[in-house]
């Protein structure tokens, strides 16, 4: 889809936060390298590539070469899922210093996602091409105490300058994950979808924004023709309660079979405009918002 120009003078520089280019056990559209070469079609400035199983940063190390040069940079970060161990600030440390941008806390390891695994397979997230073990990884002991691996996470994350995001947890668990982030000087935090999996309400969500917390909408599902689908009013309801001022618009795709980045941000901002949405609150959302998160102005 060619944007017009005015939806190409919006998205000119944006970063998408919350792509997922492969190698992953997940099958992916796309690679590392492919996504960032496709990201030109719309001058967007960076992503951030994320894997639900393991450390991206070191893919993009691997594949520096081929990557020098291409026309949007790519950032990495680390998931706590099962695979990396968990809550494991051992793995945060490596990924952070070695430059990742995102610390996810438990997605498709989140006792709220497997609770949901049906709905969310049918919502169209994927399934593994290989067989993997999933077990809850929890932010709670067994006497419900928070585990302390959690503010060992929050301090690199507040040392790095990187971005906190609450992953797939219930909506009581993040509120609990970015309070303890605040208190530890964390000072980007991020709720992914926050309509999705972890299902908060819009007070949730503008509790959270209050407490600086950014609210991140992913443009993959505001597509009419893709699963899982939202109205465009969902998403002008959660902009008008929360505001653009905390409100971050990432593409979350990547999935085999389903929309590009690239086409997906041309559709929802055009679709943006169309119900009303003011030219620069849109780059507010796609632009400004991200590339403070980012760390990259």
């Amino acid at each position: 889809m060619e944007p017009s120009p005015t939806v190409a003078r919006i998205l000119d520089g944006m970063v998408d936060l919350h792509c997922h280019s492969g190698p992953a056990p997940f099958p992916r559209e796309f690679d590392h390298v492919e996504a960032a070469r496709d990201g030109g079609r719309i001058n967007m400035r960076a992503y951030v590539a994320k894997s639900h199983h393991h450390n991206t940063v070191m893919d993009l190390k691997a594949a520096h070469r081929s990557l020098a040069g291409l026309p949007t940079q790519v950032y990495g970060g680390i998931v706590l899922n099962n695979q990396v161990g968990g809550i494991n600030p051992y793995a945060v440390e490596m990924c952070l210093r070695m430059g990742g941008k995102v610390v996810w806390f438990p997605t498709f390891s989140s006792r709220r996602h497997i609770r949901f695994q049906e709905e969310a397979l049918a919502g169209g997230f994927p399934r593994s091409t290989v067989e993997l073990t999933t077990v809850p990884v929890l932010i709670h002991d067994d006497d419900g105490r928070l585990r302390p691996e959690v503010a060992q996470v929050a301090d690199v994350v507040a040392e790095t300058g990187t971005i906190l995001n609450g992953g797939h947890l219930h909506p009581d668990d993040m509120a609990e994950l970015f309070a303890v982030g605040a208190e530890r000087g964390v000072e980007r935090m991020v709720a992914s979808h926050p309509n999705f999996i972890s299902d908060l309400t819009v007070a949730q969500g503008v509790a959270l924004a209050e407490r600086g917390v950014f609210m991140e909408h992913e443009v993959g599902m505001y597509l009419p023709d893709d699963h899982p689908h939202f109205g465009i009013e969902v998403l002008l309801e959660w902009i008008e309660a929360v505001g653009v001022e905390r409100t971050v618009l990432a593409s979350d795709l990547g999935q085999l079979g389903r929309t590009h980045p690239a086409d997906a941000f041309v559709e929802v901002t055009t679709a943006l405009l169309d119900h009303g949405v003011d030219e620069k609150d849109a780059r507010r959302m796609l632009v400004d918002n991200p590339t403070y998160l980012l760390g990259l102005d």
